[in-house]
């Protein structure tokens, strides 16, 4: 079994290659278009979708540089974070979550609904989805349904090309 991996800070890159894995540095919405058609079994995107400047994009080249995708993305969605928004009238922090809306690295806010419509859009396949707690424990809700998209704090997709 072979892995790689690309981790845009330094500090990452340091963390992740003295714990013994093949790691560069680099930007998922730049440096995925390098890598060729096919060239990987699996490729992961966890928890980080959100963050990139244009998520359909970095969707597009995960389907295309592997032959199944892995992602995972919060749920902004979740039941806490609405009930959240609606009582204090600020954006909610949580331990999945934890930055003020002004440092935040997350630019992108979805919902599992609109992460499916996305895939939908693109022509991808959701080959599997679970929607997860914070500690990543899976729920049994189905993945697409509307229960999931309030009660799932995270989704993880398998995702494949048409």
């Amino acid at each position: 079994m072979d892995g790689r991996g690309i981790e845009l800070s330094m500090e990452g890159v340091r963390a992740s290659v003295s714990a013994g894995l093949s790691v560069i540095q680099g930007d998922a919405d730049t440096d995925l278009a390098e890598y060729p058609d096919a060239a990987f079994d699996y490729v992961i995107l966890s928890q980080t979708l959100q963050a990139t400047r244009r998520p359909d994009h970095v969707l597009e080249h995960l389907v295309r540089i592997g032959r199944h995708a892995i992602v995972s993305v919060p749920n902004f969605g979740y039941w806490r974070l609405r009930l959240y928004l609606a009582v204090h009238g600020r954006m909610p922090r949580s331990r999945n979550l934890p930055y003020a809306w002004y440092d935040t690295p997350n630019i992108h806010l979805c919902t599992l609904k609109d992460f499916v419509s996305l895939c939908r859009q693109l022509e991808i396949v959701i080959e599997r989805a679970v929607t997860v707690n914070g500690y990543g424990v899976p729920h049994r809700l189905g993945s697409n349904s509307t229960i999931a998209n309030l009660f799932g704090e995270n989704g993880v997709y398998l995702l494949a090309r048409r």
